[in-house]
């Protein structure tokens, strides 16, 4: 290539990037979630090209001033705030994207909407059924586009099962089971964080992991209608984070297990904890149809196995390894040559790239990513779990 046509093609790029509208981003958190979240804002326009927009760094909240203004600097947004009012009250953001703790879900959102902005809010979207309600509510009146992140939806191996099963590939469902697993307060001496107070996180595992499974029973298999579960705290104390030498109360489970029964007669299994030994982030899953059984492992997320109740060659008949790295896989095309894997941070990608497409051109937000409205049903099912596992009874679900 000669320079002279590299100058063109830059100089067309270019072009391009200065026509694209702009969308001001207003983050709320800066650590775990806020960096996942930040990375997926700015590689958009690296993979999704061209894209619907160029979301603009505007701001990013959080409470401790060291620590935001240094975030700020790191991952490029313009400015910083320590109150979320603030963020909030931006004129330059036109999207707001919260990613704090969950007792800060329900008030910066609701005032964000109100506000006019869009709304994206980390899962849980509350603390409780209550709380998620409000935020619909708030929403849905502010007439503003709204998204639960639920990124596991956007796993391209979790939409191949997706598209299986809407082509009737998998046939009647009979039984989801799902598992979500880590290991990381086992130590008795891990202190108290925000996590294991019911005060600030509502709920343990359920609302932390258990939401995602819960929302891809949902997503997958369809409303489920009725729970039975058990709930247990192992360590009921834990040191303090300011002052080791205390202890304060576990007010949250440490783990749970539910059968659920879903709305079109199929039963399954649910189960969170960080209690198991040997599991960093094992999110699974198992569909048994009449045609076909599916399974994920998010630990292995580039792959899904499939099992054909009927082989077109019989002497094959077992269960397959799919790697999902095709150009006609969901969401491959934006990628890497097949073979080439993809990782956990481009779920975020897939699914901010899908919200801001849904911004930008007034697309709906439903059915392949979750809405406010699917964040609050999980919610009420969450609930629900916790009212069977301390009443010691099934449960039915009511909306």
């Amino acid at each position: 290539m000669s320079e002279e046509v590299g100058f063109v093609t830059m100089a067309k790029v270019e072009r391009r990037i200065r026509e694209l509208p702009r969308v001001g981003v207003g983050l709320l958190g800066y650590a775990f979630m806020g960096k996942a979240h930040t990375h997926a804002w700015k590689s958009i326009p690296t993979y999704f090209w061209p894209p619907p927009a160029i979301p603009r760094l505007v701001a990013i909240c959080g409470r401790r001033l060291e620590g935001v203004s240094e975030a700020a600097r790191r991952y490029g947004y313009e400015r910083y705030y320590t109150d979320w009012h603030k963020l909030v009250e931006d004129p330059d953001v036109e999207v707001f994207d919260n990613c704090g703790p969950n007792n800060v879900h329900a008030e910066p959102c609701i005032a964000a909407a109100e506000a006019g902005k869009h709304v994206i809010c980390e899962k849980p979207l509350a603390r409780n059924s209550r709380e998620a309600k409000m935020m619909l509510d708030a929403v849905r009146k502010a007439g503003v586009k709204h998204m639960c992140a639920y990124n596991y939806r956007f796993v391209p191996a979790v939409r191949l099962a997706k598209k299986l099963i809407e082509e009737g590939f998998v046939g009647r469902i009979y039984h989801f089971r799902a598992q979500y697993l880590q290991e990381w307060i086992m130590d008795p001496n891990f202190p108290l964080v925000w996590r294991l107070r019911k005060d600030l996180a509502g709920s343990g595992p359920l609302g932390d992991l258990g939401s995602h499974i819960i929302d891809l029973a949902r997503f997958l298999v369809g409303d489920i209608r009725a729970v039975s579960a058990v709930t247990r705290t192992f360590i009921k104390e834990r040191p303090l984070p300011e002052d080791p030498s205390k202890k304060g109360l576990v007010t949250v489970e440490d783990a749970f297990a539910a059968v659920v029964e879903f709305e079109n007669g199929a039963i399954g299994t649910l189960e969170a904890t960080r209690f198991a030994g040997g599991r960093k982030n094992y999110n699974s899953f198992e569909i048994n149809g009449e045609k076909a059984s599916i399974e994920f492992n998010l630990e292995r997320l580039n792959e899904l196995r499939v099992y054909w109740r009927e082989e077109p060659v019989k002497d094959i008949m077992g269960w397959h390894e799919v790697l999902v790295t095709e150009s006609y896989h969901p969401f491959y095309k934006y990628y890497w040559p097949h073979g080439h894997i993809g990782g956990w941070e481009d779920t975020f990608k897939n699914e901010l790239y899908h919200f801001l497409d849904c911004v930008v051109n007034d697309k709906p937000i439903e059915p392949y990513a979750a809405t406010f409205e699917d964040g609050w049903k999980v919610d009420v099912i969450c609930d629900a779990i916790l009212e069977s596992a301390e009443k010691g009874k099934r449960v039915e679900i009511r909306y």
